[in-house]
């Protein structure tokens, strides 16, 4: 039995799959996230990756399948009480004004309002913004912002929230190597509270030093997960960005680049 099985499943998703135009962006999915774990989403662009957060996030339905949040159906819980399980960072956050740096932090502790964890709203939005480093800019403008400023304001946002689940669609994408570490670390500190975290990211060399499970996505299939060591071979990546991929071992994880060469062929066991 996989260490992880032994801990709580916070969300489950069970031969999910969602419509596509051309072809299903999601068919007969199945994935489980649990607390304390850092599960990695990798594979090319359009395969999947986006839509299964969506998924598991609650935000959108699947057509087939389901989705349960510790057991009770996604479909029945209500969207406040989705926000107070599980933070989701999406892509792009479009903003129609000009908010100033502390509003959009703020917005995190709304699914809490009229609770008794109301609280917390000030210690938790200053806690966010210390994290990811944005106290300077609170009361800045986040049009003013550039982009990497702006996207550790969505984390610091996400991070308020203190959901037990943390959702992170490519939240390094435009985040510099200072901003790539912070995120490490931050990521590291929720899974060794206990939380779970959920990330989907195109750096496959940092996956490999923060994930314990991954899931390999394939034009919308689930080609592979497992641990690092058993998704990170070269086989399995080639297969995984239809392109020969290397893959070197290190001290602290796995090198993971394209290779000029084809990917080697696995050797017979026995």
């Amino acid at each position: 039995m996989s260490q992880w099985a032994q801990e709580p499943e916070v969300i489950r998703a069970q031969h999910v799959s969602v419509a596509g135009t051309q072809r299903p962006r999601l068919h007969d999915v199945s994935v489980s996230v649990h607390r304390g774990r850092v599960s990695a989403i990798i594979g090319a662009n359009g395969s999947g990756k986006s839509t299964l957060l969506e998924v598991l996030s609650a935000e959108i339905s699947p057509e087939a399948g389901e989705v349960t949040y510790a057991s009770r159906p996604a479909g029945k819980i209500s969207a406040r009480v989705a926000a107070q399980e599980r933070a989701l960072l999406a892509q792009s956050t479009p903003m129609a004004f000009s908010f100033s740096v502390l509003d959009v932090v703020s917005w995190g502790r709304i699914p809490w309002q009229g609770t008794d964890r109301q609280g917390e709203d000030d210690e938790a939005i200053a806690q966010a913004m210390t994290d990811t480093r944005i106290s300077h800019l609170v009361h800045r403008r986040i049009s003013e912002l550039s982009g990497g400023e702006q996207a550790r304001v969505h984390l610091a946002r996400v991070l308020a929230q203190r959901a037990k689940v943390l959702l992170l669609d490519e939240a390094d994408a435009t985040l510099d190597v200072a901003g790539q570490g912070e995120l490490d670390a931050i990521v590291s500190r929720r899974r060794d509270a206990g939380d779970a975290i959920v990330l989907v990211s195109h750096d496959l060399s940092r996956v490999s030093m923060i994930a314990d499970h991954v899931v390999a996505l394939r034009e919308g299939e689930c080609l592979t997960q497992g641990a690092v060591d058993e998704v990170f071979t070269e086989a399995v990546l080639s297969e995984t960005f239809d392109i020969p991929m290397q893959v070197t071992t290190t001290d602290t994880g796995k090198f993971v680049h394209r290779s000029t060469d084809p990917p080697r062929p696995p050797k017979p066991s026995g």
